[in-house]
Formats: C-alpha cells, structure tokens, sequence
C-alpha cells in the first residue's frame, strides 16, 4: 500500500513537472542565417529613416554608420551631388581631397571607381566610390568606402546594392517632398477660391451692424479676422476636426448674420472625434458649397447639416443641405450650370478636398456626394482616426 502511495506520489511529481515545462514560454530558436539577415533588415531599416528625409548633412551622419554596417566596410562616407563629402564614420585612410576626386569621377562616368591607397601594412587597401543612380540615370549623391584588402566582385556587389538601396529611400524623399509641395499648392488654390463675394457681403454686413448694433458689430469683426487669421495661416498641410469645426462656425456666424432665420444649423458632433487629423480647410469648402449652392436664392433658405460620428476605426464626416441639389452629371462634368451655360465649376472646392483626402489616406478615403435637382445634396468623407506620419 505504501510503495502504491510513493508511485501515485512519483507520477504525479512527474506529471507537475512536465505540465511547468510544458506551460513555459517557449525561446524561439532561429538559425545564424536568420539572425544575419534580422540584422540587416533592421540595419537597413536604421539606415532609411535617415534617407527618407533627404541626402543633407544631418541625414547623411545619421545613415553612415549603418550604411558602412551594411557594407562591412573599414570606413564609409556619404557624398552630396557635386563629390562634396557630408558624413564619414569609421577608420580614415584616405584625405578629403582623394575622397571627392574619386567620387566625382565616379558620378561623371556614372560607374565605380577604384582607387589604390598605399599602405605598407595593408598592400591592398583601396577606396571605392559608387555613384548613387536614380532609375532616370539622375545623381542623388555618391559613396566611398575603404577596405583593407583589394575588393572581390562580392563586396562591389554588396556596395552597389547598398547604394541602389540608399538612392530607393532618397527618391522616396523626393516623392515626399513633392507631395508636400502638392499639398502646400492645393492649400493655396483653396484659399484662393474663398469666395471674394462672402468677404464682400460679410463687411457689408458688419457695416449694417455699425450704427443699429454696434456690439454685433465687434463680434461679427472679430469672427471675421479669426477666419481670415486661420483661412490664411501658414502652418502645416494638417489641422484636428476641433479647429476646422471652430473656424466653420465662425464662417456660418457671418453668414447667419447676413441671412438671418433663412439659414439654420444643426450639429451633430461626437466627442471622441474632435481631435482627429484631416487636411487643412478639408470642410470649409463642403460648408461654403453647401450655404452658397444649396441656399443662396431658395425661397424661405434652408438647413445644414453637419455630422462628426465614431464609425471605429474611422471618423465619419458629412456636410448636408435641403436645397436645390443639382443634376450629378453637371457635378461630374463642373463645366455647365443649370440652364446649360459653360461657366467655372463651382464645385471645383471639392475636387481638391478629394484629391487631397486620397493623397493623405489613400483611395478609400475619397469624397462621396449624394444629390439631386431639388434633393439637396450631401457630401460624406471617412477619415482615420489615426495614421502614421499625419500629424498636424
């Protein structure tokens, strides 16, 4: 009986034993391969964050140490357009002039250069600068690196495929750049569109106010400068909802004042929203084309609508009108009005507000535009709540 309770004892000892083991986390085991090559994407991945902002001097001492990683290269620097040279990390053999002689030579033929640098102890130390290319043949810049022995073809590879890698990410940049560039335009053709119209209308309004209300009167001036102040700024591509709302409030005070009851407003904004990133003056236009083509001239005016809900992951934006709506091919086409007069598109606003939304967030994020003769009209847009890179 008791040699039974010792053997239940033993087994159950054993079988604790082997659930603990079993219930441990477990090492994930990876092969030297895999380590080297972890390694050097996560080098590579050092090396572009760097890049991605452009070839300048900063960017350049912040990639060479893990470009001449990438290279296993005694030293490495990086070389701007001209052969100037911006950055070297590691163990330099070679002065700044033989440097920039080898680079420059190796952008003017476009093709690597070889350069023997005499060393008694290391008979084979070379220098070898490789241009950086652009897929149009355009030079980006160059490198230089130097190594203890004369170079194989398997180092020349190495290096080739380091630059054609650094020169991929400063492209990226200059897509980058350009993209901003974009974007800066498209934000002054938005406030080159502000109606001159509104601006005139809203003095004029102002200036009714002056003698029967002159309390009305500064408040309406003080709105208006604070539009114009943020219509007009010269900060970043990107606002937060909360921003934008207020300066469309301070849009449709001014227009209020000017229709009176003839333009009500409803609001329907969550909360939790209000701080989400979206191009700058992305609503103003769906407000502007609301007020001033869903309303203006209607008898006894009209209502706008606008809603910011959760929608998940998203943020869901809407900017609707009971007005007089419009034929959706004329919307499509933004050349002919109702009669069928050629004349500039008056919703030309949100084309740019679509392309602007796409540029940042990508297809699925595009305008949506709901409407009809007689139907009102209601344009939609999804924004993310969060994106990197997007901040305002």
């Amino acid at each position: 009986m008791a040699a039974t309770v010792v053997a239940i004892c033993a087994s159950a000892a054993l079988l604790a034993v082997a659930l603990l083991v079993w219930a441990r986390p477990r090492r994930m085991v990876t092969t030297p391969a895999e380590r080297a090559v972890h390694a050097a994407l996560h080098t590579a991945s050092l090396a572009a964050r760097s890049l991605r902002r452009g070839l300048t001097a900063t960017s350049a001492l912040d990639a060479v140490p893990h470009l001449r990683a990438l290279v296993g290269a005694e030293g490495l620097g990086v070389a701007d357009p001209d052969g100037e040279l911006l950055a070297w990390d590691g163990a330099q053999h070679v002065s700044a002039d033989e440097f920039t002689a080898a680079v420059r030579e190796a952008i003017a033929g476009q093709r690597p250069v070889l350069v023997h640098l005499p060393d008694p102890e290391h008979p084979g130390r070379t220098l070898v600068a490789q241009p950086l290319l652009t897929d149009s043949d355009a030079v980006a810049g160059a490198l230089g690196m130097v190594t203890s022995a004369r170079p194989g073809p398997g180092t020349l590879g190495a290096l080739a495929e380091v630059a054609r890698y650094a020169c991929g990410q400063l492209e990226l940049a200059e897509l980058d750049a350009s993209r901003a560039r974009l974007d800066r335009a498209e934000v002054r053709a938005l406030r080159a569109q502000i109606s001159p119209h509104f601006i005139y209308n809203a003095l004029n309004t102002i200036a009714s106010f002056v003698r029967t209300d002159p309390g009305r009167a500064r408040e309406l001036i003080l709105d208006f400068a604070d539009f114009t102040r943020y219509s007009f700024r010269v900060a970043g591509e990107y606002t937060v909802l909360a921003d934008e709302l207020s300066n469309i409030e301070r849009y449709l005070e001014l227009e209020r004042a000017r229709f009176g009851p003839a333009l009500q407003v409803r609001l329907r904004i969550a909360p939790e929203v209000l701080g989400v990133t979206l191009p700058f003056l992305a609503l103003q236009p769906l407000v502007e084309n609301a007020v001033r083509h869903g309303l203006a001239g209607r008898p006894g005016g009209g209502t706008v609508t606008i809603e910011a809900l959760d929608a998940g992951t998203d943020c869901l934006i809407s900017v609707e009108d009971d007005g007089a709506g419009m034929d959706p091919e004329v919307l499509r086409s933004g050349t002919l009005d109702a009669a069928g007069d050629v004349r500039e598109a008056p919703h030309i606003g949100l084309a740019n507000v679509d392309d602007r939304l796409r540029a940042a967030f990508g297809n699925d994020y595009g305008l949506v535009v709901d409407t009809a003769p007689g139907a009102g009209t209601k344009v939609s847009m999804r924004v993310p709540k969060f994106r990197a890179g997007i901040r305002p």
